[in-house]
């Protein structure tokens, strides 16, 4: 019998198959750091003038460099050396939350070159002087990447609360409810910068891109290469990512990893999402604050005294924060009994914080998590490193964008 099913895809043809091995040979350099071209051609499985040809190509676009000669020890010519380029394409990043706007610049290689960050109150404040705002600082951080020759293929706005499709559909501490927060800051950006050519702006959750920075440049790509973890993201709210076998989970409808708004206690204080007993409202950082009885607005410079007293041993400062450990343990046993993640990582300002916390939260883990593959000092409850962040995982987004289609980047001197 005849089969009548059309094809799952088109036939690739020469062009498409060029195109698949740029990316390969590009990805096999920008994975090693440094190689020759004989390491790639063994690495992707392709000919050595095959990779030749592929090398050139990349060479002219401005995606790779060469590095002189290294020595591989075994017989033959020294091979030259490959690394991708330092000037070039890049991404930038743009994390908007609730005290500040952190915008920043990462090259090929995901090294953040440029950053700028602002210390603002953004709550009550309304969405399109806020993005005005997040756009202002992105056009001073284009311009110092433009002397450094750096050109960004696209922008990436990191967010907090519900984003999909361009939008925040909620976002309950900045007091945001559908704001097509995109085409806004495209909008402003682009009045900035008049007749230049603007980058494609996109947009994710900003503990989703904290855990991406996470995933590119800490725990994922340390000597244990821990490729699924639960991501805290402690700010104002409470923000949360899930990384399965190296991917981002993101859910049905892209809201996968609100931990902030999981319910510690239903009974308790009344959250801006609408619920009760909400995480955040026992570990977010006007939590912390509050319960070391400092000014629950005073923003980063408030977490500051928090930590400056917890190493003098204030006892107010140290319970609060056991107190918002113990929140915490709690509703991460839940989570880790659902999902079953090789480590827990905290970021944000609970990174200072787990000298203090880390104990309490390590505790409640031991306690309740049913594997019995959590004891207290396993090591699998953790700092985040401090070579990610929410801005630097949008741009390093933007960056493997490029890694996977260089044929598709056409470049864009943004000036």
């Amino acid at each position: 019998m005849k089969n009548t099913a059309d094809p799952l895809e088109p036939k690739a043809d020469k062009d498409t198959v060029r195109r698949h091995n740029l990316s390969l040979v590009l990805r096999a350099v920008h994975d090693e750091g440094e190689a020759t071209r004989a390491a790639v051609a063994a690495r992707v499985g392709l000919t050595r003038a095959a990779v030749s040809s592929l090398v050139e190509q990349l060479l002219a676009g401005g995606f790779l460099t060469e590095q002189g000669k290294t020595f591989s020890g075994q017989a033959g010519r020294p091979g030259t050396a490959l690394r991708v380029a330092r000037t070039g394409p890049a991404g930038l990043g743009v994390e908007v939350n609730i005290d500040y706007v952190s915008v920043c610049v990462v090259d090929l290689a995901g090294s953040d070159r440029v950053r700028l960050t602002e210390h603002v109150d953004n709550r009550g404040v309304a969405p399109a002087e806020v993005l005005e705002r997040a756009a202002r600082i992105a056009a001073r951080t284009l311009t110092s990447a433009a002397g450094q020759d750096l050109h960004p293929a696209g922008a990436r706005l990191a967010l907090p609360g519900l984003v999909s499709g361009g939008t925040v559909r909620q976002a309950p501490n900045l007091g945001w409810n559908r704001v097509a927060a995109e085409t806004l800051f495209a909008r402003a950006l682009g009045a900035l910068r008049p007749g230049r050519p603007a980058p494609a702006v996109g947009s994710d959750n900003e503990a989703n891109a904290a855990a991406l920075a996470e995933l590119w440049f800490g725990v994922g790509a340390g000597p244990e290469r821990v490729r699924g973890f639960l991501y805290l993201s402690g700010e104002i709210g409470v923000g949360g990512a899930v990384v399965v076998d190296g991917e981002l989970m993101r859910g049905a409808h892209g809201f996968a990893g609100e931990i902030g708004h999981a319910v510690a206690d239903a009974e308790g204080p009344r959250c801006r999402c609408g619920s009760r007993g909400c995480l955040e409202q026992y570990a977010g950082q006007a939590a912390l604050l509050r319960g070391a009885g400092l000014d629950e607005t005073a923003g980063m410079p408030g977490v500051a005294e928090l930590e400056r007293r917890a190493r003098a041993g204030d006892a107010r400062t140290v319970a609060a924060l056991e107190r918002a450990g113990r929140m915490l343990g709690l509703v991460l046993s839940g989570a880790v009994n659902l999902l079953d993640p090789e480590a827990v990582v905290l970021g944000g300002i609970y990174r200072p914080l787990m000298p203090w916390l880390g104990p309490a939260v390590d505790r409640e883990l031991t306690l309740r998590v049913v594997s019995g593959l959590w004891p207290e000092g396993s090591g699998r409850l953790r700092a985040s490193s401090s070579s990610g962040d929410a801005a630097r995982g949008a741009a390093a987004a933007v960056v493997r964008g490029v890694v996977a289609d260089p044929a598709g980047y056409a470049v864009r001197a943004v000036r």
